[in-house]
């Protein structure tokens, strides 16, 4: 029965030995990557790459400085996108030492050649030349704004708007200046101007005082 206590002990010592072994090489073979990838020609930083442990369905976003930072085991293939890019791919070497390690990726631009394509807003192209003669499209809020700081728009609004708070205060204040010019006296009378007889003969000429219902 002793014997048989002993054997047991010693097998759960073996078993718990291979797991604390086991356990100890998988975090010596996990490493950190801080790294940033750059375009090939220019040394630009690329940013918002993807970057993706291959095969393992998990993987990190870059900044918007290109800056990147993804923990993985010594032996994984990290893959590198983004649009206008090629793929790009990276595989960690085993034989690393440490638990950190830095990684400048270089991406080189990739062009896509697109072919022709014409749009049009109507099924035939004489449907779209009548529309273009003869469509009346309304104006867009820049054409509208356009309009309305117009010169002679601006002009018209000046004539016709009512005045603001400001404007009925400034024209009150100068009556009121007016006043307390001639304050306790006669205000001046414009019957002895000789300005406003000179008016009053120019219209007399022209008939402006002529009764045009005589006729």
């Amino acid at each position: 029965m002793l014997n048989t206590r002993v054997s047991l002990l010693a097998l759960i010592v073996c078993i718990l030995s291979g797991l604390h072994a086991g356990a100890q090489e998988q975090d010596e073979n996990i490493i950190q990557i801080n790294g940033v990838l750059m375009t090939a020609d220019s040394l630009r930083a690329v940013p918002n790459a993807v970057i993706l442990v291959k095969n393992k369905n998990r993987g990190v976003e870059a900044s918007n400085l290109g800056v990147f930072s993804i923990v993985v085991y010594k032996g994984d293939t990290l893959q590198f996108s983004q649009l206008g890019f090629r793929t790009k791919e990276y595989v960690v070497p085993a034989d690393l030492k440490g638990h950190y390690f830095s990684l400048i990726q270089l991406m080189t631009q990739d062009t896509f050649y697109l072919p022709e394509t014409i749009i049009r807003p109507l099924p035939s192209k004489e449907q779209f030349d009548y529309a273009f003669k003869h469509w009346r499209i309304p104006d867009d809020k820049y054409e509208i704004a356009r309009k309305n700081t117009n010169a002679l728009m601006l002009r018209a609004l000046a004539y016709t708007l009512p005045r603001d708070g400001r404007e009925n205060q400034a024209a009150y204040q100068n009556i009121e200046k007016v006043n307390a010019t001639y304050y306790g006296q006669q205000k001046p009378m414009n019957i002895f101007s000789p300005i406003a007889w000179g008016k009053f003969f120019e219209a007399w000429k022209r008939g402006d005082f002529r009764n045009k219902n005589a006729y």
